[in-house]
């Protein structure tokens, strides 16, 4: 699969390309923003993107009133076409979000239940309508709203005329897009026999077809295996991630990736391949989470060296701050130009090292050094082994462990490294040791 030996950027168009919050249905081609972006995303080495919601809409993108139509604000289906066909020219995948488990209150089905109620051909589209009740939008019927949201209509995705017309606009995505894969919205909420299902499809639609679940919490085997999704988001170790250099407690993110990954029978999710993140659109950016600015090359240094698909959230790379109590606005800027400085240019020097390496995209996971501020792990795959090491402390720290080797190559730095005497390791530094097993 493709996305193993990936770096993903993601991107939240509505916000990215400054369009506003409500769809005032002026058309305005703001999407091609995007092209002009592409030597940025090469030089942080990115080789696939991930498009937050990009079609026709009430308001943020997950109110979706029309599968087929990229939103106006954003521009016209042939717009999005010539980005997705200027990612592909330069190496870049493109996944789109999907979002099956609701529609917005615009959607053209759930407009003809409020017109004509009972006597809808769509009534049974949607999860629970009751006639007899209310909502607060005071429609005189009531609906399941996503997690009592009621510009979210939750689908019936137990209804086959609902599955088709989501298989069918996948369809329609991949023949007019060429698109590569999807993110699942609340992968969570959907129905697995739905997933089963799309995955079936999308198994004979295009070959390695990326279905990568939004999943918060809970056992991601439920959703990640050989019948529904390839990939989940690892909000566990996102959390452990910024914690960690937060309380200068190393021993929190190695626990999660032990329990995750580790050697032990237990481990929860050896083999498999959880996107990594220290930030996205739905939480305060990883530069206003961490307390120190000196862990932030350290994070995306662990981000990018522990197992999974590490992606970046645009912005984030030169260090953007926002805060979730902002509110979404913040989260989603709008940046006239990518701004290029050593932080981009570290990430793209561990986007190179981790696309190159079969031991990071695919190797087995083991902690040789831990204690509170410093940590070294190792991963191995096929005659191929990378240590990581991290120190976030504001000290110097030496090393001493089985190197199992005398000397070793920095893939960040190309820099030869001698594991003799022990290995040093200066104030707010890692590194990716590469040896022969």
């Amino acid at each position: 699969m493709w996305a193993y030996e990936s770096v993903f950027y993601q991107i939240y168009p509505l916000g990215f390309c400054g369009a506003p919050f409500e769809n005032d249905g002026v058309q305005e081609s703001r999407i091609l923003k995007v092209i002009d972006w592409i030597p940025h995303m090469q030089k942080l080495g990115i080789n696939a993107i991930y498009f937050s919601p990009v079609f026709e809409s009430d308001t943020h993108g997950y109110n979706t009133r029309d599968y087929s139509k990229i939103d106006c604000r954003l521009g016209t289906n042939e717009d999005f076409k010539k980005v997705c066909s200027a990612l592909h020219d330069a190496g870049i995948k493109v996944v789109l979000d999907g979002v099956f488990n609701h529609v917005g209150r615009g959607f053209w089905a759930f407009q003809d239940v409020l017109k004509n109620r009972e006597n809808s051909r769509y009534k049974d589209w949607f999860a629970r309508i009751a006639f007899d009740g209310n909502s607060n939008y005071n429609d005189g019927l009531w609906y399941e709203g996503w997690e009592g949201n009621y510009d979210l209509v939750k689908l019936n995705l137990r209804n086959e005329e609902v599955i088709q017309h989501l298989l069918n606009s996948v369809q329609g995505w991949v023949d007019e897009f060429d698109i590569d894969g999807l993110r699942l919205d609340v992968c969570y909420c959907l129905d697995q026999d739905f997933l089963r299902r799309l995955r079936g499809f999308t198994n004979q639609l295009k070959p390695e077809f990326l279905l990568l679940g939004e999943l918060l919490h809970g056992d991601y085997n439920q959703f990640v295996n050989d019948e529904m999704c390839h990939s989940a988001t690892n909000y566990e170790c996102y959390k452990g991630l910024f914690s960690s250099f937060n309380s200068m407690n190393m021993f929190e993110i190695v626990h999660s990736l032990l329990r995750q990954f580790g050697p032990e029978n237990w481990t929860l999710y050896r083999g498999k391949h959880m996107l990594s993140f220290v930030d996205n659109h739905d939480v305060t950016r990883i530069a206003s989470n961490l307390t120190n600015e000196k862990h932030l090359p350290l994070i995306y240094a662990m981000a990018f060296g522990m197992p999974g698909i590490p992606c970046v959230y645009y912005g984030s790379e030169w260090g953007a701050k926002a805060h979730k109590n902002e509110g979404d606005p913040a989260l989603r800027a709008c940046f006239d130009a990518p701004i290029e400085n050593e932080l981009s240019q570290w990430i793209g020097k561990l986007a190179e090292a981790k696309k190159n390496s079969k031991a990071l995209n695919y190797g087995s996971f083991k902690s040789i050094v831990l204690t509170n501020k410093q940590c070294i792990f190792e991963r191995e795959w096929e005659g191929e082994r990378v240590l990581v090491a991290v120190n976030a402390d504001e000290n110097p720290f030496t090393a001493h462990f089985d190197a199992r080797a005398g000397r070793a190559v920095d893939l960040i730095t190309g820099e030869d490294h001698d594991f003799g005497g022990g290995s040093e390791l200066p104030p707010y530094s890692a590194y990716f040791w590469k040896t022969e097993c």
